[in-house]
């Protein structure tokens, strides 16, 4: 799954920050004030996906996805890890897409097919057991 040249550390750095800027704007767009972020529980496949668990100031939690993708958020009880998290915007974005497609307007079918290609990509990802194995320090 190797995407072009390796990003040296600062340059991986430097993704993880701009993806979580991007998520707590994102956030903050729609309302959500954030407090912190769990690094535990958050995830970082650069240069695709970061998945982010992101502790609100009303002491709840949601999901926040953000990379080579729409960002999006979903409340933290739909998944108990960033694995979950994952598989269930892939679902999340294939219905989404799924009613996108119902209408007759053309940006939305663009819009709804990229989301079919970025669900498609998501569920790839969950399902390889090799990227979610905990590396032995």
């Amino acid at each position: 799954m190797n995407k072009g040249p390796q990003l040296s550390e600062i340059e991986q750095q430097q993704w993880v920050r701009k993806q979580y800027q991007a998520a707590t704007k994102f956030l903050a767009q729609r309302g959500l004030m954030t407090e912190s972020f769990s690094e535990a529980d958050s995830r970082y496949l650069i240069p695709l996906v970061s998945v982010w668990k992101i502790n609100l100031n009303d002491k709840s939690s949601v999901w926040t996805i953000a990379g080579d993708l729409p960002t999006d958020f979903a409340d933290f009880s739909v998944a108990t890890n960033a694995r979950e998290a994952i598989r269930h915007f892939s679902f999340k974005w294939q219905m989404q897409a799924e009613n996108l497609l119902k209408e007759e307007n053309e940006q939305h079918h663009d819009f709804a097919n990229l989301l079919i290609g970025k669900a498609e990509g998501l569920y790839d990802l969950f399902d390889k057991d090799e990227i979610w194995q905990v590396k032995a320090s």
